[in-house]
């Protein structure tokens, strides 16, 4: 048993923290990349729980599910971030969709994150849908993590549409294989609790 030092604190500041949110104060146009490969730039003009209103530049009012948002940034930035976005293509062409059900996810442990937003590590996150964004994490939260991309050009990944995250060596950081290796254990953050008298 053990934990890493700073994570709670990290947490306690940082989970319920939402990009959503930003984008609603902001009151400017944010670019949102959607399933099925819908890029559009719209303003947020709500932020229920699951749905986000939104006024898409030039097309008007929708409504669309929290579920169909892969990415999102400021619109002013869409810019420098369209080139630095790449894609997989064999991912791409195994059609994946929108996963609803959380448990159905492919999830990543906020103790595998923290240590590797602490180091600075570049990482390659794939989406569902092909997408690599390849970049340092900047942040994250319940629902999103923030990547800077070359530049320091930051864009939200939302949780729910990430496929796989790897860093240059190939090294996978899925719930599903650090469940066994547990990479954070090794890390210089990682405080072994003390030994039960």
């Amino acid at each position: 048993m053990g934990h890493l030092s700073g994570l709670k604190e990290y947490l306690d500041e940082s989970y319920n923290i939402s990009i959503f949110d930003q984008a609603l104060s902001s009151n400017q146009l944010w670019e949102l990349h959607l399933h099925n490969h819908r890029i559009i730039k719209a303003k947020i003009t709500k932020n229920p729980r699951y749905d986000l209103n939104i006024k898409i530049d030039g097309e008007g009012d929708e409504e669309l599910p929290k579920t169909d948002v892969k990415l999102i940034y400021p619109e002013d930035l869409a810019g420098s971030v369209a080139p630095l976005l790449k894609t997989d293509k064999k991912v791409r062409d195994l059609g994946l969709e929108a996963i609803i059900p959380p448990k159905k996810r492919y999830h990543i442990k906020n103790k595998s994150l923290f240590p590797l937003m602490k180091e600075k590590n570049v990482l390659f996150f794939t989406l569902l849908e092909g997408e690599i964004v390849k970049g340092i994490v900047a942040g994250f939260s319940r629902y999103e993590i923030t990547v800077n991309l070359k530049g320091g050009v930051p864009v939200t990944i939302l949780r729910h549409s990430i496929y796989d995250l790897r860093d240059k060596k190939g090294r996978c950081f899925l719930k599903s294989f650090q469940e066994t290796h547990r990479d954070w254990e090794k890390n210089r953050l990682f405080v072994s609790s003390p030994p039960e008298k």
